[in-house]
């Protein structure tokens, strides 16, 4: 059983900046790597979505990769576990 599944949001065209989680300024800088819309990040994924924000942007957090691999499942990134933090970054 996989230890993430991804639910099906309702459109997913729509903006990133609609993906739980998500604000203005990583909404910003997930635009500025090429990534507009939650069908984008789907695609590519949390954890290579992170990475692409983090080579441009050094300084990001990892509550990103948090509020990213969550919201595809339409959790709050909080509720995420250790194991799963741990299997993200790996």
């Amino acid at each position: 059983m996989p230890l993430f599944r991804t639910v099906a949001i309702p459109s997913m065209t729509q903006p990133i900046e609609e993906l739980r989680n998500i604000g203005p300024a990583s909404g910003r800088c997930l635009r500025e790597c090429g990534i507009t819309t939650i069908e984008e990040l789907q695609r590519v994924g949390a954890t290579w979505a992170y990475n692409l924000v983090k080579r441009k942007y050094p300084r990001t957090s990892l509550n990103l990769l948090w509020a990213l691999a969550a919201g595809l499942e339409e959790r709050d990134w909080r509720s995420l576990t250790s194991h799963e933090k741990m299997r993200l970054q790996s």
